[in-house]
């Protein structure tokens, strides 16, 4: 389904840890979500000098006919569009766009599949699990952040899948340790055959390279700054090799969030190689 336009309530705001959750009346955007869209929300107000819309993973949608077709957004909060996000109460009206991007591809078949999300990187994976168990596939989850408060998701996740591991940096949560270091057991444990991921850059670099290693597919949905959410801007742009072996910007926002991270160039992120095509036209500018 195509984008949509809504001016959605804020049907109800929680506070998770040190993440703002929001549930949105959308019904439009709930219509078209499957695991690894997301939204892009205006921030600031009618009169704000903040222009460009901020990106946000879909936590779940429920569809038309259960609570008027809802979606949830969970916020960290961080620069001005963020702080005057978060600060939003029940009944105030959002304009947001979605669902965008590429998600999440499912299985042909069920297959065993572990679930790796860093911080609220775990934020699209509750849905995944679900889609991913209703098909047969067996599935675990890791979790991780830096420390308990920065978890998100333990318990949904825990009701969803049952076979949950939690780390955190500091030991505050689970064991410590980062997110990827139980994961070449989980992928043993279960014999699984793809690894779905979201969270930090550096998480997905090492949840492709243990993929990798194993033999196995993986998906992984970067977190980048999407100034527009629909391809205009090229702020979002990543390395990625294409299928005839040639490197070429990509953008996040509409051939991502969701990518093969053997196909990205992780160590040249920031930069512009040599060999990607159209290097000489950029760096003339």
């Amino acid at each position: 389904m195509s984008p949509v336009q809504e001016r959605a309530e804020i049907f109800s705001v929680a506070r998770v840890g040190e993440y703002t959750q929001f549930t949105l009346v959308a019904p439009g955007i709930a219509a078209g979500f499957r695991p690894g869209h997301f939204v892009a929300v205006a921030v600031g107000g009618p009169n704000t000098s903040m222009l460009l819309r901020r990106a946000f993973a879909i936590h779940n949608a429920t569809p038309t006919g259960e609570f008027a077709g809802t979606v949830q957004i969970v916020v960290a909060e961080r620069g001005p569009g963020t702080q005057w996000l978060v600060r939003r109460q029940a009944g105030e009206r959002l304009d947001v766009i979605g669902p965008l991007g590429k998600p999440f591809a499912l299985p042909v078949e069920p297959v065993p599949a572990v679930l790796v999300g860093g911080g609220y990187g775990s934020v699209p994976l509750v849905p995944l699990a679900r889609q991913l168990l209703a098909a047969g596939s067996d599935v675990e989850i890791i979790l991780g952040a830096g420390s308990a408060s920065r978890l998100f998701g333990e318990l949904a996740a825990k009701r969803v899948a049952g076979a949950v591991t939690v780390t955190t940096d500091d030991g505050s949560a689970g064991t410590a340790g980062l997110a990827t270091d139980p994961l070449p057991a989980a992928i043993e444990r279960i014999g699984a055959k793809v690894v779905y991921a979201c969270g930090p850059m550096p998480m997905l670099r090492a949840v492709g390279e243990i993929a990798a290693r194993h033999a196995i597919h993986a998906q992984v949905a970067v977190e980048a700054v999407m100034a527009c959410g629909i391809g205009v801007c090229m702020s979002c742009v990543l390395p990625v090799r294409g299928d005839d072996g040639a490197s070429r910007f990509v953008r996040c926002c509409v051939d991502g969030p969701v990518f093969d991270p053997a196909r990205v160039r992780w160590a040249d992120i920031g930069t512009v190689p040599d060999d990607l095509v159209g290097a000489d036209a950029m760096r003339g500018h």
